[in-house]
């Protein structure tokens, strides 16, 4: 994808899908506004809180856009997580009844949402609008390399939160636990599990494969050594060192 695309889609996606995203999950749950801001709204500030603090606070992502709170797009949260929310609506098999329904969204979510973000990210990178300041980066690794060291988890992890979310809002709404100081707790709660998951999975992944968390732009790596035989002086086997002398120094 040109950077041109982009540079569009970061204006009319959110102006469009916003509002659709919010009126289907309306829709859906007929008029219901708790399950409603649990679908719609959690994307959207898990959008502005966790890509905020890694640009701007940690300094390990960076968008290059024209307009920017330092590192930030100051519209991203409405870009990301209106996509979101509409992946998610798109890929919403029904209400949830049991353990079981609920864990099949929490996979459709992560599945969903991983695979189809990995692959934006990734045409992100080739188009110069997103920078990630990662080990594969510093690595010298490729751009799907790159995107794949923290998008499964920033992604399908969140999915898999979020998915579980959902649902267990839609078990608590069936038994009328879901208004008030109940939901208050309930959607505070979700928040912090839709951000927890994938940032520890993430450290934890980080640790095992590159023994750092992470969480920190990493410089990349300077030619430390020379190959000596590419310095090394070609010296003739067959020429002494020291002239013989001949017989006039004699």
């Amino acid at each position: 994808m040109k950077r041109r695309f982009f540079n569009l889609y970061q204006y009319l996606s959110p102006l469009i899908l916003t509002p659709l995203s919010f009126w289907l999950w309306w829709q859906t749950y007929q008029q219901n506004l708790q399950l409603t801001l649990v679908a719609w709204l959690i994307p959207i500030l898990y959008s502005y809180i966790v890509p905020a603090v890694g640009t701007n606070v940690l300094k390990v992502w960076e968008f290059d856009t024209r307009f920017r709170l330092g590192r930030f797009r100051p519209h991203h949260g409405f870009v990301f997580g209106s996509a979101t929310s509409m992946i998610a609506w798109l890929c919403y098999p029904g209400s949830v009844e049991n353990s079981t329904e609920l864990f099949l969204l929490a996979l459709l979510f992560a599945l969903a949402l991983g695979v189809i973000n990995l692959v934006y990210d990734i045409k992100a990178l080739n188009a110069g609008v997103l920078h990630v300041y990662n080990q594969p980066w510093a690595d010298g690794k490729t751009n799907k390399a790159i995107a794949m060291d923290y998008a499964p988890w920033f992604f399908g992890g969140f999915g898999a939160a979020y998915g579980i979310s959902l649902g267990m809002a839609e078990l608590l709404n069936t038994q009328a636990l879901l208004s008030g100081n109940l939901f208050a707790a309930f959607f505070l709660a979700a928040l912090v599990l839709c951000i927890a998951v994938p940032v520890m999975g993430y450290r934890l992944q980080s640790f095992k494969k590159h023994g750092h968390s992470g969480c920190r732009p990493i410089e990349k790596k300077a030619m430390t050594s020379v190959n000596v035989n590419l310095v090394r002086p070609i010296i003739n086997p067959h020429k002494n060192s020291i002239p013989e002398k001949t017989g006039r120094d004699r």
